[in-house]
């Protein structure tokens, strides 16, 4: 029997039978277990009934759904029966819906609640291959058909259905999976992307396979571990974080991406690895600052003052350990001579800031943590230095769903910052001039990548994937990229995000806008500025501060709009930025930002922003156009 997800799957099953697979809310938010067994046996039943109300082998079914138990229930089923999913979050347009179910042919879609139920009806007609409907959320009241051509069940239903033609062939499941290739098709993953038109990732089960192992060899993940899961479960990071957990042995616990709800259920499930995107990183720094400032005083004052004791520590650290990120050869013993000193002097005052302030934050995450992992976007590096300096194993990876999504993460027994790690095993990196010549370390060039993780290609879409696919399999990732003399890799931005000024400056807007984020005024900005003379940058700013603001300095208004028009308000903001963008912190002159606009509504999800929040820019670009040009007029 060729090796597939399900087989695995199975295997895993029946070797770790009665542990908790899953810890899934009831309406109590009350965190309940589902065994390996059970989530095996739920997943055959449901599988068996797509088969009942006619699903084939190969398929398309459209997953629109965020993440819930059923998610990935369904997930295995379709995987079982030789179909395939074609996933995207319930918070997708209904224009982006209907594009994505008739460019991938699905005759079948399963949709979370009665909201996106209404939501695909209202396209319906637009898509006459489309002729069944499965609701996953118990509370879904089913009226029969809705209109003629299209047959609505209820997940409860489809699982029925299966259950009993499990008890009539119990053998029926299994010879269904027997007859999965390691080279079927196993997803379908419309990228948002920052630009153009959504294409459609073709992932085999072997890309997937890939991940399971591979991770591994840079990671400690062990059979019993916790990983909490708050990513939406369409996107290929978080679909290989979960690969990773079940086929490891370990429990998911699902959780919200909300900071708020993300602790208390840390503090209820008490995770140990926790895969998530920089953004959500950055927010439970902020909430730590954002306490320590409310509480004031001396606890303030230990805080900052154990943060820098901290950031110290961690460099003297990394540096006699030899993991200080070479981009230039370095000298081991010349690095453990210099820094073997202040490290000594320095530990007494780390230890005494882990037990009077750190400790607290571990506590806050559980109490048994042992590493987050930061992917699907660039890592700050004032997020990366703080969790470094509190001691939270903290570890930034790369990927994009071209390559099933992992291609690099930090290695957890020897984590080299400011970078994104070595390739995975079996993974082959390489970085080129646009000439496509390769070039060595400590060279910055476009970023290619090779192995058994990369992507069959795009769907129905063959000319996109000749631009990025060559024939000899490897996949140009469009990022900007650095290697070190050891191998790890540094992201340096994105080909198509760099902006040109009228005197041909090239400007990469990324590690720009990282720096402005980190104050506590900002929630949101875009740096534009293509063919002008200067930069300018969109702000959206965190109202709340600004409100408390306002309150200590006299300013006085009725409504939001004349908070942003302040001139007082105007000037925090963009002394905030050139506090941070200046020649001192090592921005060149023409990086600085000399204009800003502020917004009034944040960048809207799915929209204006990725799922993973990675700015749309051409659709920003678009809709902002008059209020860019008047940055420049």
């Amino acid at each position: 029997m060729e090796k597939t997800l399900l087989t695995l799957f199975k295997e895993r099953a029946n070797r770790y039978s009665e542990r908790p697979a899953l810890y899934a809310k009831d309406k109590e938010g009350k965190f309940q277990a589902i065994s390996f067994t059970s989530l095996f046996t739920r997943s055959s039943c449901f599988g068996l009934g797509l088969l009942d109300i006619g699903i084939k082998r190969g398929d398309h079914i459209g997953i629109i759904s965020n993440n819930r138990k059923e998610w990935i229930i369904a997930g295995f089923g379709i995987l079982g029966i030789g179909a395939l999913d074609i996933p995207r979050g319930s918070d997708s347009m209904a224009e982006e819906i209907l594009y994505i179910l008739s460019h991938a042919d699905c005759p079948a879609c399963l949709v979370e609640d009665n909201e996106q139920f209404e939501k695909v009806l209202s396209i319906r007609r637009k898509l006459p291959q489309l002729t069944r409907l499965i609701v996953m959320d118990e509370g879904f009241t089913k009226t029969g058909n809705v209109e003629e051509g299209i047959t609505v069940y209820t997940f409860n239903e489809i699982c029925a259905m299966g259950e009993g033609r499990l008890k009539r062939d119990a053998g029926a499941f299994d010879r269904e999976i027997a007859k999965g290739k390691g080279e079927d098709l196993a997803t379908i993953i419309y990228t948002s992307g920052t630009t153009g038109e959504p294409k459609g990732v073709m992932l085999t089960h072997n890309n997937f396979l890939h991940q399971l192992s591979a991770p591994l060899e840079h990671l400690d993940v062990v059979a019993g571990d916790i990983f909490l899961s708050v990513l939406p479960v369409w996107h290929a990071f978080e679909r290989s974080a979960e690969y990773v957990a079940l086929f490891t042995g370990c429990s998911l616990a699902y959780s919200k991406l909300i900071g708020k709800v993300i602790l208390e259920d840390m503090e209820a499930i008490r995770p140990t690895i926790f895969p998530s995107v920089p953004r959500i990183w950055e927010s439970v720094r902020s909430g730590i600052y954002k306490k320590i400032r409310e509480e004031g005083g001396i606890k303030k004052v230990l805080f900052d003052f154990f943060v820098k004791v901290g950031t110290a520590h961690s460099y003297f650290l990394t540096m006699t350990r030899g993991l200080l990120p070479g981009f230039k050869r370095r000298i081991l013993l010349f690095d453990i001579l210099i820094g073997i000193i202040p490290l000594i002097l320095i530990t007494p005052l780390k230890l005494l800031g882990d037990l009077l302030v750190f400790g607290k934050i571990k506590k806050k995450l559980g109490g048994r943590f042992k590493f987050g992992i930061s992917g699907a976007g660039a890592l700050p590096p004032y997020v990366d230095k703080f969790f470094a300096a509190t001691g939270i194993l903290l570890l930034e990876g790369y990927g994009l769903t071209e390559a099933a999504p992992i291609v690099s993460v930090r290695k957890d027994k020897a984590p080299v910052p400011n970078t994104i790690g070595p390739p995975l095993p079996q993974v082959e990196a390489e970085i080129r001039d646009p000439e496509g010549k390769k070039l060595g370390p400590g060279k910055k060039g476009i970023l290619f990548v090779r192995g058994p993780n990369v992507m069959k290609g795009y769907y129905k879409r063959p000319e996109e994937t000749e631009k990025v696919l060559s024939p000899d399999g490897w996949l140009n990732t469009g990022d900007l990229a650095m290697q070190t003399y050891k191998g790890e890799l540094r992201i340096m931005g994105r080909v198509k995000e760099t902006i040109v000024l009228r005197g041909g400056e090239n400007i990469e807007p990324g590690p720009i806008e990282d720096v402005i984020l980190q104050s506590e005024y900002i929630d949101q900005v875009m740096i534009v500025g293509q063919d002008q003379k200067y930069l300018g940058a969109l702000v959206v700013p965190n109202i709340e501060s600004l409100s408390r603001y306002a309150e200590t300095h006299g300013i006085y208004y009725s409504q939001e709009q004349e908070l942003l028009e302040d001139k007082a308000v105007i000037g925090l903001i963009k002394n905030e930025i050139n506090e941070r963008v200046n020649i001192k912190k090592g921005f060149k002159v023409f990086e600085q930002v000399f204009r800003i606009l502020l917004l009034k509504t944040p960048f809207e999800t799915g929209t204006e922003v990725t799922h993973t929040l990675k700015l749309k820019r051409d659709v920003i670009v678009e809709r902002y156009e008059k209020e860019i040009q008047s940055l420049f007029s």
